[in-house]
Protein backbone atom coordinates (compact mmCIF):
# COMPACT_ATOMS: atom_id res chain seq x y z
CA UNK A 1 0.00 0.00 0.00
CA UNK A 2 1.74 3.38 -1.28
CA UNK A 3 -1.44 5.70 -0.96
CA UNK A 4 -2.75 7.70 2.27
CA UNK A 5 -5.66 10.24 2.67
CA UNK A 6 -4.59 13.73 3.24
CA UNK A 7 -6.53 16.86 3.36
CA UNK A 8 -5.01 19.07 0.53
CA UNK A 9 -5.68 22.91 0.41
CA UNK A 10 -5.90 24.14 -3.08
CA UNK A 11 -6.07 27.70 -2.44
CA UNK A 12 -8.12 29.46 0.20
CA UNK A 13 -11.52 27.92 0.76
CA UNK A 14 -10.82 25.54 -1.51
CA UNK A 15 -9.57 22.14 0.37
CA UNK A 16 -10.86 18.44 0.15
CA UNK A 17 -9.50 15.13 1.49
CA UNK A 18 -7.92 13.12 -1.45
CA UNK A 19 -5.67 10.21 -1.42
CA UNK A 20 -2.18 11.08 -2.03
CA UNK A 21 0.85 9.26 -2.18
CA UNK A 22 2.50 7.97 1.18
CA UNK A 23 5.90 10.07 1.72
CA UNK A 24 8.94 8.62 0.35
CA UNK A 25 11.72 9.26 3.50
CA UNK A 26 15.56 9.93 2.58
CA UNK A 27 18.37 10.05 5.25
CA UNK A 28 17.73 11.22 8.63
CA UNK A 29 13.66 11.27 8.28
CA UNK A 30 11.07 9.46 9.95
CA UNK A 31 7.42 8.67 9.01
CA UNK A 32 4.97 9.34 11.43
CA UNK A 33 1.19 7.86 11.44
CA UNK A 34 -0.76 10.38 12.67
CA UNK A 35 -3.27 9.12 15.67
CA UNK A 36 -3.97 12.99 16.23
CA UNK A 37 -4.27 16.34 14.98
CA UNK A 38 -6.06 19.23 16.13
CA UNK A 39 -7.93 22.47 14.91
CA UNK A 40 -6.27 25.50 15.84
CA UNK A 41 -6.99 29.29 15.43
CA UNK A 42 -4.05 29.31 13.20
CA UNK A 43 -5.53 26.62 10.71
CA UNK A 44 -8.81 28.39 10.37
CA UNK A 45 -6.82 31.60 9.21
CA UNK A 46 -5.20 29.84 6.76
CA UNK A 47 -7.83 28.31 5.21
CA UNK A 48 -9.78 31.52 5.03
CA UNK A 49 -6.76 32.76 3.49
CA UNK A 50 -6.11 35.44 5.98
CA UNK A 51 -2.78 34.08 7.03
CA UNK A 52 -0.63 33.59 3.98
CA UNK A 53 3.11 33.67 5.25
CA UNK A 54 4.73 30.58 4.50
CA UNK A 55 1.42 28.52 3.19
CA UNK A 56 2.37 27.21 -0.03
CA UNK A 57 -0.98 26.05 -2.46
CA UNK A 58 -0.96 22.96 -2.50
CA UNK A 59 -0.59 21.70 0.56
CA UNK A 60 -1.39 19.73 3.76
CA UNK A 61 -1.61 22.09 6.72
CA UNK A 62 -2.21 21.00 10.29
CA UNK A 63 1.08 21.19 13.26
CA UNK A 64 -0.65 20.21 16.57
CA UNK A 65 0.61 16.35 15.79
CA UNK A 66 0.85 13.24 17.36
CA UNK A 67 1.25 9.92 16.18
CA UNK A 68 3.69 6.81 16.03
CA UNK A 69 6.88 6.10 14.25
CA UNK A 70 6.11 3.26 11.36
CA UNK A 71 9.05 3.72 9.56
CA UNK A 72 12.64 5.31 9.49
CA UNK A 73 15.08 6.33 7.02
CA UNK A 74 18.65 5.48 7.85
CA UNK A 75 20.14 6.59 11.20
CA UNK A 76 17.45 8.55 13.74
CA UNK A 77 19.30 8.74 17.10
CA UNK A 78 17.05 6.65 19.65
CA UNK A 79 13.90 7.02 17.58
CA UNK A 80 12.79 3.68 16.08
CA UNK A 81 9.57 2.19 14.48
CA UNK A 82 6.67 1.72 17.26
CA UNK A 83 7.42 5.13 19.29
CA UNK A 84 4.67 6.96 20.48
CA UNK A 85 5.79 10.48 19.19
CA UNK A 86 4.65 14.20 19.51
CA UNK A 87 6.27 17.04 16.53
CA UNK A 88 7.53 20.42 17.53
CA UNK A 89 6.82 21.90 14.19
CA UNK A 90 8.66 25.27 14.29
CA UNK A 91 12.34 24.28 12.89
CA UNK A 92 14.92 27.27 13.31
CA UNK A 93 18.03 27.85 11.77
CA UNK A 94 20.35 27.92 14.49
CA UNK A 95 22.88 30.19 13.52
CA UNK A 96 20.98 33.50 13.02
CA UNK A 97 21.24 36.30 15.74
CA UNK A 98 18.09 35.20 17.34
CA UNK A 99 18.82 31.56 17.52
CA UNK A 100 22.03 32.80 19.19
CA UNK A 101 20.86 34.92 21.92
CA UNK A 102 18.56 31.82 22.63
CA UNK A 103 15.33 32.78 21.15
CA UNK A 104 14.94 29.92 18.37
CA UNK A 105 11.10 30.75 18.49
CA UNK A 106 12.17 33.87 16.64
CA UNK A 107 14.35 32.60 14.31
CA UNK A 108 14.73 34.80 10.77
CA UNK A 109 14.74 31.75 8.63
CA UNK A 110 12.06 29.89 10.60
CA UNK A 111 10.07 27.01 8.69
CA UNK A 112 7.35 24.60 9.97
CA UNK A 113 5.44 21.66 9.36
CA UNK A 114 2.19 22.46 8.62
CA UNK A 115 3.54 25.12 6.46
CA UNK A 116 6.76 25.12 4.64
CA UNK A 117 6.30 21.60 5.19
CA UNK A 118 3.09 19.27 4.55
CA UNK A 119 1.51 19.10 7.91
CA UNK A 120 -0.80 16.53 10.03
CA UNK A 121 -3.73 16.71 8.37
CA UNK A 122 -3.11 12.97 7.02
CA UNK A 123 -2.67 9.85 7.52
CA UNK A 124 0.70 10.01 7.20
CA UNK A 125 3.34 12.64 8.51
CA UNK A 126 7.05 12.81 7.14
CA UNK A 127 9.48 14.74 9.07
CA UNK A 128 12.68 16.48 8.20
CA UNK A 129 15.74 15.18 8.63
CA UNK A 130 16.65 18.80 10.44
CA UNK A 131 13.51 17.51 12.94
CA UNK A 132 14.49 14.78 13.66
CA UNK A 133 18.19 15.96 13.88
CA UNK A 134 17.74 18.93 16.81
CA UNK A 135 14.93 16.88 18.70
CA UNK A 136 11.62 18.02 17.49
CA UNK A 137 10.49 14.27 17.25
CA UNK A 138 9.60 14.08 21.41
CA UNK A 139 8.97 10.71 22.94
CA UNK A 140 5.54 11.00 24.64
CA UNK A 141 5.90 10.14 28.06
CA UNK A 142 4.09 6.69 29.35
CA UNK A 143 0.59 7.20 29.65
CA UNK A 144 0.02 10.68 27.66
CA UNK A 145 -2.75 10.01 25.18
CA UNK A 146 -2.16 10.90 21.55
CA UNK A 147 -4.88 13.86 22.52
CA UNK A 148 -2.21 15.31 25.24
CA UNK A 149 0.44 15.13 22.84
CA UNK A 150 -1.45 16.57 19.79
CA UNK A 151 -2.45 19.71 22.48
CA UNK A 152 1.84 19.73 23.55
CA UNK A 153 2.31 22.41 20.85
CA UNK A 154 -0.24 24.91 21.80
CA UNK A 155 0.26 24.86 25.27
CA UNK A 156 3.66 24.63 24.81
CA UNK A 157 3.06 28.43 22.95
CA UNK A 158 1.07 29.31 26.38
CA UNK A 159 4.13 28.52 28.86
CA UNK A 160 5.67 30.64 26.38
CA UNK A 161 3.52 33.43 26.95
CA UNK A 162 3.24 32.67 30.77
CA UNK A 163 7.17 33.67 30.79
CA UNK A 164 6.55 36.84 28.96
CA UNK A 165 3.39 37.98 31.00
CA UNK A 166 6.63 37.65 33.89
CA UNK A 167 3.97 36.19 35.92
CA UNK A 168 5.15 35.06 39.23
CA UNK A 169 3.26 33.51 42.56
CA UNK A 170 0.85 35.58 44.84
CA UNK A 171 -0.04 37.74 41.35
CA UNK A 172 -3.57 38.67 40.79
CA UNK A 173 -4.00 37.56 36.24
CA UNK A 174 -6.35 38.74 34.33
CA UNK A 175 -6.95 36.53 31.46
CA UNK A 176 -9.37 37.87 28.41
CA UNK A 177 -10.65 35.11 26.43
CA UNK A 178 -11.41 31.61 27.87
CA UNK A 179 -10.95 29.54 24.73
CA UNK A 180 -8.66 26.75 24.61
CA UNK A 181 -5.45 29.02 24.67
CA UNK A 182 -7.23 31.08 27.60
CA UNK A 183 -8.21 27.83 29.01
CA UNK A 184 -4.78 26.56 28.72
CA UNK A 185 -2.99 30.18 30.34
CA UNK A 186 -5.47 29.32 33.50
CA UNK A 187 -4.44 26.33 34.25
CA UNK A 188 -0.55 27.59 33.66
CA UNK A 189 -1.36 30.44 36.31
CA UNK A 190 -2.85 28.18 39.08
CA UNK A 191 0.53 26.25 38.46
CA UNK A 192 2.57 29.01 38.85
CA UNK A 193 0.82 30.05 42.00
CA UNK A 194 -0.78 33.17 41.60
CA UNK A 195 -3.29 34.45 44.46
CA UNK A 196 -6.15 35.41 42.06
CA UNK A 197 -7.31 34.79 38.22
CA UNK A 198 -10.09 36.26 36.63
CA UNK A 199 -11.44 35.57 33.37
CA UNK A 200 -13.59 37.35 30.91
CA UNK A 201 -15.18 35.60 28.65
CA UNK A 202 -19.00 35.73 27.05
CA UNK A 203 -19.50 32.27 26.34
CA UNK A 204 -20.91 30.50 28.93
CA UNK A 205 -19.69 26.82 28.30
CA UNK A 206 -16.06 28.30 28.75
CA UNK A 207 -16.92 30.12 31.98
CA UNK A 208 -17.55 27.22 33.58
CA UNK A 209 -14.89 25.63 32.33
CA UNK A 210 -12.66 28.58 33.42
CA UNK A 211 -13.98 27.79 36.92
CA UNK A 212 -12.82 24.16 37.08
CA UNK A 213 -9.48 24.80 35.61
CA UNK A 214 -9.11 27.05 38.92
CA UNK A 215 -10.57 30.82 37.64
CA UNK A 216 -11.36 33.31 40.61
CA UNK A 217 -13.39 35.22 39.06
CA UNK A 218 -15.50 34.69 35.92
CA UNK A 219 -16.56 38.25 33.85
CA UNK A 220 -19.28 38.02 31.10
CA UNK A 221 -18.14 41.67 29.74
CA UNK A 222 -21.32 41.49 27.73
CA UNK A 223 -23.14 41.81 31.04
CA UNK A 224 -20.63 43.24 33.66
CA UNK A 225 -18.16 46.15 33.22
CA UNK A 226 -15.22 43.98 33.44
CA UNK A 227 -12.98 47.87 34.88
CA UNK A 228 -15.66 47.69 37.62
CA UNK A 229 -14.98 44.18 38.86
CA UNK A 230 -11.00 44.24 38.20
CA UNK A 231 -11.16 47.44 40.51
CA UNK A 232 -13.45 45.85 42.95
CA UNK A 233 -11.72 42.47 42.81
CA UNK A 234 -8.27 44.94 43.40
CA UNK A 235 -9.27 47.69 45.89
CA UNK A 236 -8.48 49.85 42.71
CA UNK A 237 -5.01 48.92 42.51
CA UNK A 238 -5.35 46.64 39.59
CA UNK A 239 -4.09 43.62 38.45
CA UNK A 240 -0.51 42.23 37.92
CA UNK A 241 -0.77 40.63 35.44
CA UNK A 242 -3.69 40.68 31.70
CA UNK A 243 -2.84 37.64 29.49
CA UNK A 244 -4.37 38.46 26.15
CA UNK A 245 -5.57 35.46 24.53
CA UNK A 246 -8.29 36.94 21.92
CA UNK A 247 -6.91 38.90 18.71
CA UNK A 248 -9.55 42.13 19.54
CA UNK A 249 -7.41 45.18 19.06
CA UNK A 250 -9.87 47.41 20.11
CA UNK A 251 -9.80 46.37 23.43
CA UNK A 252 -6.17 46.82 24.23
CA UNK A 253 -6.86 50.32 25.59
CA UNK A 254 -9.24 49.53 27.89
CA UNK A 255 -7.02 46.27 29.26
CA UNK A 256 -4.17 49.27 30.13
CA UNK A 257 -6.53 50.88 31.78
CA UNK A 258 -6.74 48.01 34.67
CA UNK A 259 -3.33 46.82 35.05
CA UNK A 260 -1.35 47.99 37.81
CA UNK A 261 1.52 50.54 37.71
CA UNK A 262 4.57 48.27 36.86
CA UNK A 263 2.16 45.48 35.64
CA UNK A 264 2.15 43.96 31.89
CA UNK A 265 -0.17 43.12 29.46
CA UNK A 266 0.81 40.49 27.22
CA UNK A 267 -0.50 40.06 23.84
CA UNK A 268 -0.47 36.22 23.19
CA UNK A 269 -3.67 36.41 20.74
CA UNK A 270 -2.68 37.03 16.89
CA UNK A 271 -4.65 40.12 15.66
CA UNK A 272 -6.08 39.99 12.24
CA UNK A 273 -4.57 42.17 9.61
CA UNK A 274 -2.02 44.21 10.83
CA UNK A 275 -3.53 44.41 13.99
CA UNK A 276 -3.71 48.26 14.07
CA UNK A 277 -5.72 50.23 17.36
CA UNK A 278 -5.04 53.47 19.32
CA UNK A 279 -3.94 53.60 22.97
CA UNK A 280 -2.95 56.34 25.04
CA UNK A 281 0.68 56.59 25.26
CA UNK A 282 1.02 58.16 28.49
CA UNK A 283 -0.78 55.18 30.42
CA UNK A 284 2.14 52.95 29.70
CA UNK A 285 4.56 56.23 30.47
CA UNK A 286 3.30 57.50 33.97
CA UNK A 287 2.66 53.86 35.12
CA UNK A 288 5.53 52.04 33.48
CA UNK A 289 3.27 49.60 32.07
CA UNK A 290 5.19 46.89 30.05
CA UNK A 291 3.25 45.99 27.09
CA UNK A 292 4.80 42.94 24.86
CA UNK A 293 4.15 39.62 22.97
CA UNK A 294 4.29 36.08 22.60
CA UNK A 295 5.30 34.01 19.38
CA UNK A 296 5.52 30.12 18.77
CA UNK A 297 7.43 28.30 21.60
CA UNK A 298 11.05 26.69 21.92
CA UNK A 299 11.62 23.21 22.03
CA UNK A 300 12.67 23.38 25.53
CA UNK A 301 9.03 25.27 26.48
CA UNK A 302 7.64 22.24 24.96
CA UNK A 303 9.90 19.92 26.94
CA UNK A 304 8.46 21.67 30.05
CA UNK A 305 4.86 21.57 29.44
CA UNK A 306 4.98 17.81 28.56
CA UNK A 307 6.42 17.32 32.44
CA UNK A 308 3.74 19.85 33.78
CA UNK A 309 0.89 17.35 31.86
CA UNK A 310 2.52 14.10 32.74
CA UNK A 311 2.64 15.07 36.33
CA UNK A 312 -1.04 16.37 36.67
CA UNK A 313 -0.18 20.02 36.95
CA UNK A 314 -2.44 20.92 33.19
CA UNK A 315 -5.69 19.00 32.20
CA UNK A 316 -5.38 18.65 28.40
CA UNK A 317 -7.54 15.67 27.92
CA UNK A 318 -10.87 17.92 29.31
CA UNK A 319 -9.83 20.61 26.70
CA UNK A 320 -11.00 17.78 23.69
CA UNK A 321 -14.58 18.27 23.00
CA UNK A 322 -15.15 16.64 19.32
CA UNK A 323 -13.68 14.22 17.85
CA UNK A 324 -13.95 13.55 13.78
CA UNK A 325 -12.58 11.29 11.14
CA UNK A 326 -10.47 13.24 8.46
CA UNK A 327 -13.31 12.29 5.90
CA UNK A 328 -15.15 14.66 7.69
CA UNK A 329 -13.02 17.30 8.62
CA UNK A 330 -15.55 20.20 6.43
CA UNK A 331 -17.61 19.21 9.58
CA UNK A 332 -14.83 19.82 12.14
CA UNK A 333 -13.86 23.26 10.31
CA UNK A 334 -17.55 24.49 10.82
CA UNK A 335 -17.54 23.53 14.26
CA UNK A 336 -14.54 25.05 15.27
CA UNK A 337 -15.45 28.48 13.27
CA UNK A 338 -18.89 28.69 14.91
CA UNK A 339 -16.40 28.03 18.50
CA UNK A 340 -18.72 25.72 19.79
CA UNK A 341 -16.49 23.35 20.89
CA UNK A 342 -12.98 24.09 22.74
CA UNK A 343 -10.49 21.83 20.80
CA UNK A 344 -11.34 19.43 17.97
CA UNK A 345 -8.82 16.63 17.15
CA UNK A 346 -8.92 15.02 14.12
CA UNK A 347 -8.20 11.65 14.41
CA UNK A 348 -7.09 10.73 10.50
Amino acid sequence: MNRMKGLVLEKPNTFEVRELPIPELEQGEVLVRVKGCSICGTDIRILEGKKTRGIRYPSVIGHEIAGVIVKTGGTVGDLKEGDRVGIIPVLSCHTCRYCLEGMENLCQNRKAIGYEFDGGFAEYLRVPADAVRYGHVFKLPDGMSFEEGALLEPLSCCFNGIQKAKLRVSDTCLIVGAGPIGLMHVQLARAVGVSKIIVSEPNTMRLELSKRFGADFCVDPTKENLIEVVNQTTGGLGVDTIIMAIGVPGIVNDLLKVVRKGGTLNLFAGFPDAGTCTVEANVIHYNEVTVNGTSSSTRLDYLKSASLVAQGSVRLQELVTHRFPLEQFKEAYALAKEGRGIKILIEP
